[in-house]
């Protein structure tokens, strides 16, 4: 079983509370477990700058030489691929599971005008910026979950990255995918593997 930590990155309008479920239950499985809160977690500031606050929680928390795993929930897997790819993260990381994260955004984000959330719009300088050199994804073992039925990333394929495993998971819902127990066993076991 995997002894890294595993570190929790919520999403748009989420705090760790929407990890009420997952966190439990990989904790019960032995495995150590973060999270912490994005501030603010309203898209009042753009994905870079709550990466530099992902960034700045990694170092204060674990030494320096230490690999660490990392789950995204929705925008949080954008942040989290913003610090992979941006703050040098890639080298510290060697699991990166998104969960419902729209890798080539989601109309849903023409609702709001805020930075964070212009950063999801499909074609956004800021997606195509991450976009560009995905292919740096290879070197870790990356996986993006997903469910058709999701009606907040739009359309739903958007949040199947185009590298490393796609699994598809037939969630009714783009918020109960934390905590459909499906998705659970599959982290579980990818975090394990």
């Amino acid at each position: 079983m995997s002894r890294r930590p595993v570190l929790l990155i919520h999403g748009f309008y989420d705090t760790v509370a929407r990890f009420q479920h997952i966190k439990p239950y990989l904790e019960r499985r032995g495995l150590r477990v973060y999270s912490f809160n994005l501030v603010p977690n309203n898209g009042d500031v753009a994905v870079p700058e709550l990466a530099r606050q992902l960034d700045r929680y990694v170092r204060a928390t674990f030494p320096a030489y230490a690999a660490i795993d990392l789950v995204g929930f929705s925008m949080g897997g954008l942040i989290a691929r913003f610090y992979m790819q941006r703050l040098g993260g890639i080298q510290r990381v060697r699991k990166l599971i998104t969960i419902g994260t729209p890798h080539r955004g989601t109309w849903t984000a023409f609702l709001r005008g805020n930075p964070g959330v212009r950063n999801m719009r499909p074609g956004s300088a800021f997606l195509q910026d991450l976009n560009r050199d995905i292919a740096m994804f290879n070197a870790v073992s990356f996986t993006s979950i997903w469910t058709p039925l999701d009606l907040m990333i739009v359309p739903a394929h958007s949040s199947r990255a185009p590298v490393g495993r796609s699994i598809r998971v037939w969630t009714p819902a783009h918020p109960l995918l934390a905590r459909d127990p499906r998705v659970l066993s599959l982290l579980l076991r990818i975090l394990t593997e």
